[in-house]
Order: C-alpha cells, then sequence, then structure tokens
C-alpha cells in the first residue's frame, strides 16, 4: 500500500466499560467538528453493517470514539471529554450525547498520554463531559504512580476483572435541557403513556413497561424483534422531546428511552434501556444514573416498582439484559422543600488495547 495516500494519526484503542473504541488527543485531529466526522467515519469504517475497512465492530456499543484534550487554563477541571458516536451504516457522526463507558477510558487515557501526573495510589482525575457539559471526577489506580488495569472489579457485561475506576458525576443535573424535571412535573401523559422526563447524567424518557405489555425482563433481542414495539416507543420518544423543550428528536440519540419494571434478581428494579432505536444489551453509565434518580424522587413513574429505601445516599441496582448496575445516588432537599438530586456515580473498568497509529485514506 502506498503511504503516501494514507495519513498515520496516533490513537489509544481502549475498552471503557461495556463499550470500546479509539481514543484520540484533539490535537491530533482537526479543529472543526466536519473535519474531525470525515476522518472518524475512514477510522470506524462507516457507512457500511461490517465496518470492514475500520476499526469499528458493527454495533453502536463497538462504534464510539473518544476525543480528550487539555482543559482551558484556569479551569476547574484537567481534562475534556468529547464523545463521537459513529453510525455503522450511515455516514453520520453523532456529537450530542455523551457516554459514561467510553468515559470510564478517559482518566486511564489521559494519565498515560501525560495530560494528568499520576499520583501514588491513586489518581483522581477531574473531566468535563463536553456534550453535556457534566463535570465527572474518575478515580484511577496508580499504584507506583502508574495506571494499573489489573484488579477484582467486576462489572456485568464484560467477562473477568479489572481494577476499579470510580465515577462520580458532581453536576448531573439539567446537563441536556437545563433543568432536573425538564417539563417541570414528575409524571407526564405523553401519547397516552405515563412517563417521566428527567435529566440527570443524561435525559431519558422512562416508562413502565406493563404499559408496552413488556415487563423489563426480555432480552435485547426479544425486544429489538418486535417492531411494533420499537416503533411505539420511538412516537412516544419524539413526543416526549418536544414536551422537554428539546425540539424536533427524529434523527438524534436524546432524549434517550426506557422501560421499567420490577427486579426478579433482588435489585432495586429491572430496566431495558434504547439508544434509542435499538435496545442497548447492558446498561448506560449516564442512562443508569438517570433511571437511578428516578426511583428515588416521588412521583415518577418508578414510585411503587423500585425497591428504595429514604436513604439520603443509596446505592440503586438496576438489573439489566447482561447483569446489574449500580448507580449510586445522592439526594437532598431543595429550599422549596422539595427532593433533589445532588449527585450520581458509578463503578466501571477500563482496559487499554492497543495503541499506535491507525491509517486513514
Amino acid at each position: 500500500m502506498n503511504p503516501v495516500l494514507q495519513t498515520a494519526i496516533p490513537c489509544t484503542f481502549m475498552r471503557g466499560g461495556t463499550s470500546r473504541g479509539p481514543y484520540f488527543l484533539a490535537s491530533d485531529l482537526p479543529a472543526d467538528r466536519d473535519g474531525i466526522a470525515r476522518i472518524l467515519l475512514a477510522v470506524m469504517g462507516s457507512p457500511d453493517a461490517r465496518q470492514i475497512d475500520g476499526l469499528g465492530g458493527s454495533t453502536t456499543l463497538t462504534s464510539k470514539v473518544a476525543i480528550v484534550s487539555p482543559a482551558a487554563p484556569g479551569s476547574a477541571q484537567q481534562v475534556d471529554y468529547l464523545f463521537a458516536q459513529v453510525s455503522v451504516d450511515k455516514s453520520f457522526v453523532d456529537f450530542g450525547p455523551t457516554c459514561g463507558n467510553m468515559l470510564a477510558g478517559v482518566g486511564p487515557f489521559a494519565i498515560e498520554r501525560g495530560l494528568v501526573p499520576a499520583a501514588e495510589g491513586e489518581t483522581r482525575v477531574r473531566i468535563r463531559a463536553v456534550n453535556s457539559g457534566a463535570l465527572v471526577e474518575a478515580v484511577v489506580q496508580t499504584p507506583g504512580r502508574c495506571v494499573t488495569y489489573a484488579g477484582e472489579a467486576r462489572i456485568a457485561g464484560v467477562p473477568g476483572s479489572a481494577a476499579p475506576i470510580v465515577l462520580n458525576f458532581a453536576d448531573a443535573v439539567g446537563g441536556a435541557t437545563g433543568k432536573l424535571l425538564p417539563t417541570g412535573n414528575p409524571l407526564d401523559i405523553i401519547e397516552g403513556l405515563a412517563c417521566t422526563c428527567l435529566d440527570v447524567a443524561m435525559p431519558v424518557v422512562i416508562a413502565r413497561a406493563a404499559d408496552f405489555g413488556k415487563t423489563a425482563l426480555e432480552s435485547a433481542k426479544e425486544l429489538d424483534a418486535d417492531r411494533d414495539f420499537m416503533a411505539r416507543i420511538e412516537v412516544v420518544r419524539r413526543a416526549a422531546g418536544r414536551a422537554m423543550g428539546m425540539g424536533e428528536v427524529a434523527g438524534k440519540v436524546m432524549p434517550k428511552f426506557a422501560i421499567i419494571g420490577p427486579p426478579a434478581a433482588g435489585g432495586a428494579l429491572a430496566a431495558r434501556y434504547f439508544t434509542p432505536l435499538a435496545t442497548h444489551e447492558a446498561m448506560a453509565v449516564t442512562g443508569g444514573i438517570c433511571i437511578g434518580s428516578a426511583c428515588k424522587l416521588p412521583g415518577t413513574v418508578a414510585e411503587g416498582i423500585a425497591r428504595v429505601s429514604d436513604a439520603v445516599r443509596e446505592t440503586v441496582v438496576i438489573e439489566h439484559p447482561s447483569g446489574v448496575m449500580e448507580a449510586v445516588i445522592t439526594t437532598a432537599l431543595a429550599p422549596d422543600g422539595s427532593m433533589t438530586i445532588e449527585g450520581g456515580g458509578t463503578l466501571r473498568t477500563a482496559r487499554r488495547i492497543m495503541a499506535g497509529e491507525v491509517f486513514v485514506p
């Protein structure tokens, strides 16, 4: 192959949580989003159902990209994290949402690439999620001032164990809409269905599975195969997007959609999360934090379903297709006496798979 016809771009290929993809320094990519999009389509091999000509894994969970840069001088954060969801079969890159799973790899990547100095034992990396504006602290294990990926932490959807990475969302409320409850209500009737529209870490429209004739215990394949069901939730999601002040959301990935039901394995509740046109095979970090927050707020669709206490800080265990996710939700009383969400967090793991250069035409 003639090297003159290709450009080499440094990247690190990592698994972050239950997702994976290339991690780039922003300085190695174009400054404008259109230029970045063109390169990422070539990197991932899109549009093509198999992504045979790139690094993509032919699913939404394996067609993701993290772009990291130093935070602005004087910022309380250390690095900025821009997430890109690269369409598998369309020539489209979505910079709208963020991804809490890929976020798990940002701290280790920033340390490995010299953006953040490693501390002895563990390193706290302060991250701004550019897409949503959320401020996140990632606690990375760094014995001997080096990132370690080996450990005993396990997360559903990933085989084996690894070093724990704790993600604390310090400013999770209203990142996309500016409000905890974008419609002003803990419960709305949208397209004839009871829904809770919530914006904590990610704007999510949450409905009761039973209202669709489901249990929230179905597999991802079962739900995806029910085309009438998938079409129905998209109708509700679009209407909810308008009610949330997000405009026309057709073709966009926010807000996300979730259905919930009683737990089957001792958790707080069962949930199925949509990306939005396919069922997530596990649970998104940001989506899980939002669903966990709904469990703690009075008057939402989760009331009467979720098994939670009145503790100010609680680990809400969410059952999903691959196992469970633990969302740590902190609540507080607002000045008007209403309940509000103060913060959310979770535990993830990550692994560095490959470091080198990716070649693009």
